[in-house]
């Protein structure tokens, strides 16, 4: 069994979700010394998430963003966390929402994603703040 880990800064992303996953192949070439394995991806941050949905279309991530402020609304009265802002409790709940890694397999040293699936950063607060995100290969 081969173990690897990285851990990277993202650069600041503005508010919505961001396609990340040549950044995370790119950060970690040992996967190609796996056939048989598991990536996994974590994002050490309360208010930002991960998730993996399609990466061809951009309206994709757009309708996420406008369906995601609809479930979970900003200034509302019954939130007392709100001294970082009013984007700061809502981006909390969306975080614990999506979830903060993934899993992907790996097959013959590659992610072994679906032809249209991509790996997001979900940005939730308006002005986010590099992301620090911790990425494991393991398998044989």
């Amino acid at each position: 069994m081969k173990y690897f880990q990285k851990e990277i800064k993202l650069q600041p992303c503005s508010r919505g979700f961001h396609l990340i996953t040549n950044t995370i192949i790119e950060s970690i070439p040992e996967i190609n010394q796996i056939n048989i394995g598991q990536l996994q991806v974590f994002i050490k941050h309360t208010s930002a998430s991960l998730t993996i949905n399609e990466n061809a279309d951009s309206t994709v991530r757009t309708d996420f963003e406008s369906h995601l402020n609809v479930l979970v609304p900003e200034n509302k009265s019954y939130y007392k966390h709100t001294y970082e802002g009013s984007d700061d409790m809502p981006a909390h709940i969306k975080s614990s929402l999506m979830g903060v890694s993934v899993q992907i397999p790996i097959t013959n040293g590659r992610l072994n994603l679906g032809t249209w699936q991509g790996i997001y950063l979900c940005e939730h607060r308006n002005h986010g703040s590099s992301r620090n995100i911790v990425i494991t290969a393991f398998g044989n």
